[in-house]
């Protein structure tokens, strides 16, 4: 059964740092593309940096150039750095992971969360 387990997340001040880790069973190389999604009550889960197998990684405009997302191939992980933390980066943390399956279906992922507060 795939799983992935969130990490990482806390109470931060404006302008610090926290990292993100997610673990995943099985090989990260299962997966076309795994990523970090956020939501906030009220709100829509929304993409914020997402990791294809090959290619380029993605950013949301407002992460852009202050989060960096990378795998860990040593510890199976794909992992959210960020840093100089705004007060609207807080929300609850999502890990993703989509996979194609040899039938052509595209299955999705979800770790259970994990809350990050940027406050003073």
């Amino acid at each position: 059964q795939v799983q992935l387990v969130e990490s990482g997340g806390g109470l931060v001040q404006p302008g610090g740092s926290l990292r993100l880790s997610c673990a995943v069973s099985g090989s990260i190389f299962d997966f076309n593309v795994l990523g970090w999604y956020r939501q906030v009550p009220g709100n829509q889960r929304e993409l914020v940096a997402s990791s294809p197998r090959s290619g380029s990684v993605r950013y949301s405009d407002s992460v852009q150039g202050r989060f960096t997302i990378s795998r860990d191939v040593a510890k199976n992980t794909v992992d959210l750095q960020m840093n100089s933390l705004k007060p609207e980066d807080t929300g609850v943390y999502y890990c993703n992971g989509e996979r194609m399956m040899p039938t052509g279906v595209i299955l999705n992922y979800w770790g259970q969360g994990t809350q990050v507060t940027v406050s003073s």
